[in-house]
């Protein structure tokens, strides 16, 4: 069918056959679900990949990049949604039969999507292009790969670190002598670095995200267990536990922290950066996504973070080496395909991806790709040497636990109860269990 008479067409059942159109030169067009933002101001006539920056430039000059110069005829059409509605919006897409072609997603939200039977297995589908799954991380393999099938072509880990102002620890002392932060090694060394900053700066130690934020306090929770090599979840993943020592630890840490003073409070996500960017704490604990920007400010001369900006995974504070981390990816849901030039089409640009994957960790997020990740190119970029073992020691929650994103916001909104109301542990724990082993069972 060709666009030339889509004029003929109802405006809403052209929308629903949108992705089986093509254009009016026969080029074959697909859609692409995605978040990270909108900037065509910025970047929507860019086709050179290498002059972007940030998430958003970089997938937008991708996109535009192959448009330019793919030789199958195949045009992707973005259709960029807001974070937080993103996956609410998608299932209303997928119920009114208005799927993408692709779709990006989540690695912790691809379990629900592949228990619903929305997606199907795409090892025959990547072979046919190319794409092969031994050269997935070890971490990408975690997250894409469910009962030994492949679900979804993983771009990247992202992962829980330490921005750090050296700056701050050398005033305190806690510098060795190439001018490197000395890092905790136990709770106690921690808490014992956090009066060193306290007293030298009179800044706290941290800023982490605890106003409209849930994701920030359960994402260092489950980092201290894991540390602790703490079973979380049951084997069949519908009961938690928090009932443990090491969620006990966990928490009282995480507790001790705020009420010393450790923690800035009243920080929303915004100002948590910009606390760390104004020189207000010592550390910052978010994302890799945060790198780009953090070392832009250190360039300038008048930044507190000045010749003193470095980057880290989370340290072990207890046994085990392991950070809680997650990961992007992208799928291809059921009923976003109608023929099979549409199936080509949509591998074809994968396989772009895939391709382009040093592309994507200039961002600052961990390459899926084993090869790219060991390659000098990508050491070569800033601190990427310091967080690469992240590909080997990431730990995602376990694809069989389904609602990861509302257990997420559960524990969350009950260690920020511990720290802005005073919330006391056991009943921390309590309500952890019930909210969410409750939420486990209603799900069929």
């Amino acid at each position: 069918m060709k666009t030339a008479g889509i004029n003929k067409i109802k405006p809403w059942l052209a929308l629903l056959l949108g992705a089986t159109l093509t254009t009016a030169h026969g080029a074959t067009e697909i859609t692409l679900a995605r978040f990270f933002g909108a900037c065509e101001a910025d970047y929507g006539k860019v086709t050179d990949v290498s002059k972007a920056k940030g998430e958003c430039g970089i997938i937008t000059s991708l996109v535009n990049q192959y448009n330019a110069t793919n030789k199958d005829g195949v045009v992707v059409k973005p259709e960029v949604a807001e974070w937080g509605p993103y996956y609410d919006q998608l299932t209303s897409r997928i119920v009114a039969h208005n799927t993408p072609t692709i779709a990006v997603m989540h690695q912790s939200v691809l379990g629900d999507f592949v228990s619903r039977k929305l997606v199907d297995p795409l090892d025959d589908s990547f072979k046919s292009v190319g794409i092969n799954t031994a050269d997935f991380t070890p971490q990408a393999r975690r997250g894409v790969i469910i009962g030994g099938k492949t679900y979804a072509l993983p771009f990247d880990t992202w992962s829980w670190l330490w921005h750090i102002n050296v700056n701050d620890f050398k005033k305190a002392g806690l510098t060795s002598a190439d001018g490197a932060p000395i890092l905790p090694k136990s709770p106690d060394e921690l808490l014992a670095q956090a009066k060193k900053i306290k007293d030298a700066t009179g800044k706290p130690y941290f800023s982490w995200t605890t106003a409209n934020e849930t994701a920030a306090p359960t994402r260092t929770f489950l980092t201290l267990l894991y540390q602790q090599n703490a079973q979380v979840f049951s084997a069949d993943g519908r009961k938690i536990n928090v009932h443990t020592p090491a969620a006990t630890n966990a928490l009282n840490l995480m507790n001790k922290l705020w009420t010393d003073g450790y923690i800035k409070k009243g920080l929303d996500y915004g100002a948590t950066q910009q606390a760390f960017t104004n020189g207000d704490v010592a550390v910052d604990v978010v994302g890799n996504w945060t790198i780009d920007d953090f070392m832009t400010a250190a360039d300038k001369a008048d930044s507190p973070l000045h010749n003193g900006y470095d980057v880290v995974p989370f340290p072990n504070l207890y046994s085990k080496k392991a950070v809680f981390a997650d990961g992007h990816s992208w799928v291809m849901i059921k009923g976003g395909t109608h023929n099979e030039a549409e199936k080509k089409a949509a591998l074809s640009f994968m396989k772009f991806l895939w391709e382009h994957d040093y592309d994507w960790s200039r961002t600052g997020h961990l390459p899926a790709n084993n090869k790219v990740a060991q390659s000098a190119q990508y050491q070569a970029l800033p601190f990427r040497k310091n967080i690469l073992e992240i590909t080997q020691i990431g730990i995602t929650t376990p694809s069989n636990v389904p609602r990861q994103r509302a257990i997420e916001a559960i524990i969350g909104e009950e260690i920020s109860s511990m720290m802005l109301s005073g919330k006391a542990v056991p009943a921390v724990q309590d309500a952890i269990e019930q909210r969410v082993n409750t939420l486990l069972a209603s799900v069929k």
